[in-house]
């Protein structure tokens, strides 16, 4: 069976104003959704930088995950549940940095903490909300589409049970996820149709 096409997607969810639109991204406090936030050529430059960045596949515990990445800014120890210091943001990557943070209303430097990772196809993201240390997310998103799926955060609780919500993720846009959006819901990506890259900047939580 061959998979879905972006466009047969929206077709077989048109009548469900919950999944695919302006809908979700309404529904969630604090999620904010920008389509076109980068021109084609900030998005080749940008591909051009993070596709000769040293990506390796990303550890948790004893999981390795399919998608790789590297980061920057601090580099979090999963076996410990701790930040470790690491190398500072790329100069080349400052204006991407400046540009996301005046769209969030984030000074540049309290940007301090990015994420660069490489989806290939069939690789998914799975439920969970970011670590504790980080307050504030910005993700840009380049060549390849992703569905963000969000479910309610129940402390205490396996919370197993299907997406909520769910909204598509452009090339080129920037999702902010900012107080009941960074805190009360858990999110995950569904396994991506095509090659696809993002670039996620934090802030760091200070209380």
């Amino acid at each position: 069976m061959t998979r879905k096409t972006r466009s047969t997607r929206r077709l077989e969810h048109a009548a469900q104003p919950d999944l695919f639109g302006e809908a979700p991204v309404a529904a969630i406090e604090g999620l904010r959704y920008e389509r076109d936030f980068l021109s084609f050529a900030e998005e080749a430059e940008l591909l051009r930088i993070v596709q000769g960045l040293p990506l390796k596949e990303m550890r948790y515990k004893e999981y390795t995950a399919r998608r790789r990445g590297t980061s920057f800014g601090g580099s979090y120890d999963f076996d410990t549940n701790r930040l470790k210091p690491g190398a500072p943001l790329p100069e080349v990557l400052h204006p991407l940095r400046e540009k996301a943070a005046a769209w969030a209303g984030i000074a540049p430097e309290d940007l301090s903490h990015a994420l660069i990772a490489e989806y290939r196809p069939g690789t998914p993201l799975g439920w969970h909300r970011d670590v504790p240390d980080f307050e504030d997310i910005v993700g840009v998103s380049l060549q390849g589409d992703a569905v963000m799926q969000f479910r309610p955060y129940v402390p205490g609780s396996p919370n197993s049970g299907p997406a909520a919500l769910e909204f598509l993720i452009e090339p080129r846009s920037v999702y902010l996820l900012r107080g009941p959006a960074r805190w009360a819901w858990q999110h995950a990506i569904a396994p991506t149709e095509a090659l696809r890259y993002s670039i996620t900047l934090r802030t760091r939580k200070t209380r």
